[in-house]
């Protein structure tokens, strides 16, 4: 079946495969780059990668608006449950099962917390939704398990932070994407600050993977 990204910015996706609807990392109010408003998100199921606020963001408006359970980390999901959130926790090694498919959250070097409270380990996540894989990496430096996350998952669509000084940059993202060895690489994490985040991503040229250039608001079909 094929599955719709759009892109939300920064390190956000809506992704859709038939009736269902799976938001990853929504930080839209105060996103300078998003095209869409939290009130326009539709979606049943959220998923977070860590708990900083660029990548929490919208999480709770989003997913009391639309009745959305949240996938993430075990620290999160007891925040977000004070917050009246329907919240279903996992941590790395584990995997869940849901009416869309699965969720498999991985290992990611680089820190959790929001507003000052510790937010858990930091994740990357597998995500299987219409028969079609995708690894979002979080935010995290290079590691060589990726290799092995790839050989395991085998995901069609790897979209990994090539921003440099909190994540990786251009170059080791280029790394990882030929450790994983997605069908798709999609960069992210990468122009929303430009002051802190790189804007020249064309070192990010891994060999044998196809590279996806999504622009904040864009939609592409894969499958």
């Amino acid at each position: 079946m094929p599955v719709t990204l759009t892109f939300l910015g920064h390190a956000g996706f809506l992704l859709e495969a038939g009736s269902h609807a799976v938001a990853i990392d929504p930080f839209l109010t105060g996103n300078p780059v998003a095209k869409q408003k939290p009130a326009d998100i539709r979606c049943r199921h959220i998923v977070l990668t860590h708990g900083h606020a660029d990548h929490l963001g919208d999480t709770v408006t989003i997913a009391n608006a639309n009745g959305a359970t949240v996938y993430a980390a075990f620290e999160i999901c007891e925040y977000l449950t004070e917050q009246k959130v329907q919240a279903s926790p996992g941590n790395p090694g584990g995997r869940i099962d849901t009416d869309f498919g699965w969720v498999a959250f991985t290992q990611a070097f680089h820190s959790s917390s929001y507003e000052g409270r510790y937010m858990g380990m930091p994740c990357g996540v597998v995500l299987h939704l219409g028969g079609v894989t995708i690894y979002h990496c979080g935010d995290t430096a290079l590691f060589g398990d990726m290799k092995l996350i790839g050989e395991i998952y085998k995901p069609d669509i790897a979209c990994i932070p090539v921003g440099d000084r909190f994540t990786m940059g251009p170059e080791l993202g280029k790394r990882a994407a030929e450790l994983i060895r997605p069908k798709v690489a999609i960069p992210i994490h990468y122009k929303t600050w430009p002051e802190m985040l790189v804007t020249d991503i064309s070192a990010f040229a891994p060999a044998g993977v196809e590279v996806k250039i999504l622009e904040p608001g864009e939609a592409w079909r894969f499958g």
